[in-house]
């Protein structure tokens, strides 16, 4: 497989690959999802070194039991129930070190809940994913609308096209990609 297609499959696709004992497919998922995952342990417990190794203790799990995934939920969902769990079993071992007032003390989170980062990641690969498959033309007018936050003018101006013109084509696109992601979920 060419590392275009393993950035473009889905976790269905790679899970079963990997699996199959394909560890590019691993590879990619755990790209995916690590960031969020991480995040969830640095949330919760503050500490990057802990994190890390909770981290590798969840992946372990996930790459031991692929065989146990069922689609029935998103391979997003799956890994962060293992990773929960993960740190539910670390937070009671360590449980006796911690006073009971110290559990009960929870700080504010200013940033999105792990569910919410592990559905962003998620999208964000069916979006990058889908602009992958659009016409080199629509590609570039949406990248310069939404990534580089360029105006319609300034598109216009850039690409010397009329400002309707360009309005319309990334009507058009959005369109496109919208539908690609749909297709894809």
């Amino acid at each position: 497989m060419d590392i275009e297609e393993y950035i473009v499959a889905s976790d269905a696709q790679l899970v079963k690959l990997a699996a199959e004992g394909d560890h590019c497919a691993f590879e990619y998922l755990f790209m995916r999802y690590n960031e969020a995952i991480k995040h969830l342990f640095e949330q919760r417990l503050g500490s990057s070194d802990t994190s890390d190794d909770l981290l590798q203790e969840t992946f372990i799990k996930v790459y031991l039991h692929l065989s146990d995934y069922s689609e029935e939920y998103t391979f997003g969902q799956w890994v962060y129930t293992i990773a929960r769990n993960t740190l539910v079993d670390f937070v009671r071992r360590r449980a006796d070190d911690v006073s009971i007032d110290s559990k009960f003390i929870a700080p504010m989170a200013t940033t999105p809940s792990p569910e919410e980062s592990v559905i962003i990641n998620q999208r964000t690969a069916h979006f990058e994913a889908s602009l992958a498959e659009l016409s080199e033309d629509y590609r570039r007018i949406i990248e310069m609308r939404f990534l580089e936050e360029y105006s319609y003018e300034e598109i216009a101006e850039k690409l010397g096209r009329p400002l309707n013109t360009i309005k319309t084509q990334i009507r058009r696109a959005k369109a496109a990609v919208c539908k690609m992601i749909l297709a894809k979920e």
